[in-house]
């Protein structure tokens, strides 16, 4: 009976200690989190956790009840030194050391399974419990939620892409790294200058010569300037071209000249860049100075492969030999 009641009270110092500590190794936002997506384990944990000083009384309440009974226990069938020595050898390895290093590492599992049971000495000792929480809400306000800077959430994805237990691939981990660094670009930092932009003047003829320049290129917009290559006036779409008169002027065209164009700063950044070509529904902007002369052009392709790190190639570009 004796060994029984030792062994029964170091389970219970056991279980509240590796509890404390494993429960609160636990952030309440990625509980939250796992719990929308369908956890289980998240969704037995997270009621609990959340109310971290009420759940942090209730079971340093418990712990210290049991290893204050432990030692009053100890001290009836032994010696004061002997009792002293005994209970914090056992305490310190049985009842701390080894159950918070086991249920540290496994305390989803440790949290969840035992979640009934904590729910109940959480109502027994609310008595007690609660205003002590209370108190503490009042003192330390909210608990503060774990927050991330980009480059650690870079970080944190290429630890998972490393590691054999996560499904994140290589892949995946390029096109975060790059969503969460495009927002920093300038638009200057990607945009074709304008000396290396295939634009033409709006003089230009729609002869049977200028579509077979327009087919080599194969665009389906081009810059289209007035008296020099930095006054940019319109797009010109070379689908519609086909439905335009032969022989006429680019300016005179109907459909496939548009002269409500995207301009851009060179400062402005890309996740300001790309709001403003989904709000206006346009594929390529002008970046323009101040003053008003092209500096380049910049495409709604260059802002994705700054995302997805990677070039995109349609069939008209040439492959390397």
């Amino acid at each position: 009976m004796v060994y029984f009641l030792s062994l029964f009270l170091i389970t219970c110092s056991a279980l509240f200690s590796g509890l404390t500590l494993g429960y609160f190794t636990l952030d309440t936002a990625t509980l939250r989190r796992r719990a929308n997506a369908g956890d289980k384990r998240a969704q037995a944990i997270y009621p609990l956790r959340k109310r971290g000083n009420l759940l942090l009384t209730t079971l340093l309440l418990g712990n210290v009840m049991v290893n204050t009974t432990l030692s009053i226990y100890l001290g009836s069938i032994a010696s004061g030194l002997s009792a002293s020595i005994m209970a914090t050898a056992l305490i310190f390895l049985f009842g701390e050391i080894g159950p918070q290093a086991m249920i540290s590492r496994h305390a989803m599992e440790f949290g969840s399974k035992f979640a009934p049971l904590v729910r109940i000495l959480m109502l027994l000792f609310y008595p007690i419990t609660f205003p002590i929480s209370f108190t503490l809400n009042k003192l330390l306000g909210n608990e503060m939620p774990t927050i991330y800077s980009k480059y650690e959430i870079m970080q944190i994805v290429s630890e998972h892409e490393d590691s054999e237990y996560s499904p994140i691939d290589a892949d995946e981990e390029r096109i975060v790294h790059g969503a969460l660094q495009f927002s920093h670009l300038k638009a200057r930092e990607i945009m074709t200058p304008i000396d290396e932009v295939i634009a033409l003047d709006e003089n230009q003829k729609l002869t049977n010569k200028f579509f077979e320049y327009i087919t080599e290129q194969g665009y389906s917009r081009y810059p289209v300037y007035s008296g020099n290559r930095k006054n940019i006036i319109g797009l010109l779409y070379a689908k519609n071209l086909l439905i335009e008169d032969v022989d006429i002027a680019i300016k005179e065209t109907v459909e496939a000249l548009e002269l409500d164009i995207l301009r851009i700063r060179p400062n402005t950044f890309l996740d300001a860049v790309l709001a403003q070509m989904l709000k206006k529904h346009r594929h390529l902007g002008v970046v323009e100075n101040r003053q008003g002369d092209a500096l380049g052009v910049i495409s709604l392709e260059d802002i994705i492969e700054e995302i997805i790190q990677v070039e995109i190639e349609d069939e008209d570009d040439e492959e390397d030999l």
